[in-house]
């Protein structure tokens, strides 16, 4: 019997669709028990869309992106410490299979399915004018903004909050997974593809 590698030790990927078919080659359920492969695909161009997608959580917690041309978050749970970022997953895995009674990864791949934007707006110029344009949103693109505004909404909940990080993000998922606009990827998403529908 061959051994079942299960993602921190505790919980498996069996079973697990991407039911999106645009995201499917870019979701990797290749489990790891340490989700750490410290950039092993780096020279691969896509080599993000190999990492376990657990990992890219963590990766983005640790830095959440940009927001106005400037790091979001720079300081409490965003110093770029790896273990950190790891046991703060951990926990919201533990606590999204408290409430939801499901498997924390499969709940995890669902939300994130739902939070992907489909389009975005450019701006083209013309003539001297600027004028809005909607263009369809690259695969690892749409995931990578879903992974952002999943990290970014629940560090903007927990600031200056009697909240955890571990509480909003889990909050974050859920309401994802259930396609509530409580959830900030949910309401984005839902923003900019209004947007996008208005500027064709």
């Amino acid at each position: 019997m061959a051994l079942q590698i299960l993602a921190f030790n505790r919980w498996s990927v069996e079973g697990i669709n991407v039911d999106d078919p645009g995201l499917k080659n870019y979701i990797t359920l290749v489990p790891r028990i340490v989700p750490k492969t410290g950039a092993r695909y780096a020279k691969s161009r896509f080599h993000r869309s190999k990492i376990f997608i657990v990992e890219r959580l963590i990766n983005k917690i640790m830095i959440p992106g940009h927001k106005g041309k400037k790091h979001t978050h720079s300081s409490s749970n965003t110093t770029g410490k790896a273990n950190k970022a790891f046991s703060i997953v951990e926990n919201v895995f533990s606590q999204i299979e408290k409430q939801t009674k499901e498997n924390p990864i499969k709940v995890f791949v669902k939300a994130l399915e739902n939070a992907s934007q489909r389009e975005e707006i450019i701006t083209i110029e013309y003539g001297g004018a600027r004028y809005p344009k909607a263009v369809e949103c690259a695969p690892q693109r749409r995931i990578d903004i879903a992974l952002r505004n999943f990290t970014q909404g629940a560090y903007q909940k927990s600031f200056n909050s009697k909240k955890s990080i571990e509480d909003t993000l889990s909050e974050e998922i859920i309401n994802a997974y259930r396609l509530n606009a409580a959830s900030n990827a949910i309401s984005k998403k839902l923003e900019v593809e209004r947007q996008a529908d208005a500027s064709r």
